[in-house]
C-alpha cells in the first residue's frame, strides 16, 4: 500500500497509482506494515517544521519505505535525505515533467530500502542474484578487452567504440561571467581545462570537447583509468579553494563540476568534434550542465561494474533518477557549504 500525507490531494492524485491512500490522521499514528510505501508532502515547510517531519517519519516507518514530495524545492540538499534513510525523493523536477509513480518506480523504492537496511548492518544484500552494495547495482555492462583500445595516436576516425565520458565546469556562487570580464573569464578557462589535463595524466585523458564554459573528457575504457579519474576528481574536489586561488588566479569562491557516464561514440580527433552525433554525448552534456552541482562528482547508473572500486562506494548517495539513468552524487566535504 501507498500512503501519502498532504494537504493537496487533488493537485498530486494524478502521479500516483489508483490505490494510492490520501490520509489525514496525524503523522505520528500512521503505522503502516513493511512493504507499505509513505510519502509526505513537505512543500511550504519552515525548517522547524522539516526536521520535526523528518523525525516523526523515520519513528513512524520504521523499517517500511518512505519518501518527500518537495513540489517547490524546499530542501537545499536532497541527498541528505538518503542519509536519513528516505528511499525516494520527489522534487520540482519531477512534477514539472509530468511523471507518474510507476510499478518499477514502487520497487526501486523498495529496494533502495532494503539496500540502505542491509548498508546500515554493514551486510550484503542479494536479490534475484543481483547484489547492490551501499547502494550500487549490478548493471551487468562490462568493458571490452584492453586490446581493443589502441592508445589515442592510433584511434582511427569513425570507429564506433565505447568510451567513459567527463564533463567538467568551473562554478561559482554567483555566475562567474558576471565577476569577471569576457578577457578574464577566457584565461581562467584555459588554466582551468589545462589543470584537469595535467590531473588526468595517470587516466590517460584525453581533452576531447570545449564549448569555452566547460568541457568533455574522454577516458579509455579501462577499468584503471576510470579509477584514475574519479580519484583525480576527488583530490580536484578537496583541493578546490587552494587550486581556485592559486592554480586559476581568482578570488572568488568557485568550485568543479564534475560527471562520469559511458557510451558509445564515433570517435573524432579533438578540434573535429562538430559533427558528432551520439547518445552518449548528449546525456554527459546533459547530466554534467544541468543534474550536477559543484563540489561533487556525479556519476550515471551506466558505468561498467569494476568503474567504482568498493574502496571509493561509500563516498556517493544515491540521487534518484534523471532523464531514466539513476544518478549517484559524491558526499559533500564539510567545507564545501561554507565555501560557497
Amino acid at each position: 500500500m501507498v500512503f501519502v500525507f498532504t494537504g493537496k490531494i487533488a493537485a498530486l492524485k494524478k502521479f500516483f497509482p489508483k490505490n494510492t491512500n490520501f490520509v489525514s490522521i496525524q503523522l505520528a499514528k500512521h503505522s503502516p506494515d513493511s512493504g507499505d510505501i509513505t510519502y509526505i508532502d513537505v512543500s511550504g515547510f519552515s525548517a522547524a517544521e522539516l526536521k520535526k517531519a523528518l523525525t516523526q517519519i523515520k519513528k513512524s516507518c520504521g523499517d517500511s519505505s518512505w519518501g518527500i514530495i518537495d513540489i517547490k524545492g524546499t530542501i537545499k540538499d536532497p541527498s541528505q535525505l538518503f542519509f536519513e534513510g528516505a528511499s525516494d525523493y520527489l522534487g520540482p523536477g519531477f512534477f514539472k515533467d509530468s511523471k507518474n509513480i510507476d510499478a518499477k518506480r514502487l520497487k526501486d523504492v523498495q529496494q533502495w530500502r532494503k539496500v540502505y537496511a542491509a548498508s546500515a548492518s554493514e551486510k550484503e544484500v542479494k536479490s534475484s542474484g543481483t547484489a547492490e552494495i551501499a547502494g550500487f547495482m549490478k548493471t551487468g555492462i562490462k568493458l571490452p578487452a584492453a586490446s581493443a583500445f589502441p592508445g589515442w595516436s592510433k584511434m582511427q576516425t569513425g570507429k564506433a567504440m565505447p568510451f567513459y565520458l567527463l564533463y567538467c565546469s568551473l562554478q561559482g556562487k554567483t555566475a562567474l561571467d558576471s565577476r569577471l570580464g569576457e578577457k578574464e573569464l577566457s584565461l581562467v578557462h584555459k588554466r582551468f581545462t589545462a589543470c584537469i589535463t595535467s590531473n588526468l595524466k595517470e587516466s590517460d585523458g584525453l581533452f576531447w570537447m570545449d564549448t569555452g564554459r566547460d568541457c568533455l573528457f574522454l577516458i579509455p575504457p579501462k577499468a584503471k583509468c576510470a579509477e584514475a579519474a574519479i580519484k583525480a576528481c576527488l583530490r580536484m574536489i578537496i583541493s578546490s579553494p587552494q587550486i581556485v586561488l592559486e592554480v586559476l588566479d581568482i578570488t572568488i569562491p568557485a568550485n568543479f563540476v564534475f560527471a562520469l557516464h559511458y557510451g558509445s561514440i564515433n570517435y573524432k580527433p579533438p578540434g573535429k568534434t562538430g559533427t558528432v552525433v551520439s547518445d552518449a554525448v548528449n546525456s554527459i552534456f546533459h547530466l554534467g550542465a544541468k543534474k550536477s552541482e559543484p563540489g561533487r562528482l556525479t556519476i550515471s547508473g551506466e558505468l561498467p561494474d569494476v568503474s567504482v572500486p568498493k574502496s571509493l562506494q561509500d563516498l556517493f548517495v544515491s540521487f534518484g533518477e534523471y532523464e531514466g539513468r539513476k544518478i549517484w552524487h559524491t558526499k559533500k566535504f564539510n567545507y564545501a557549504k561554507a565555501w560557497l
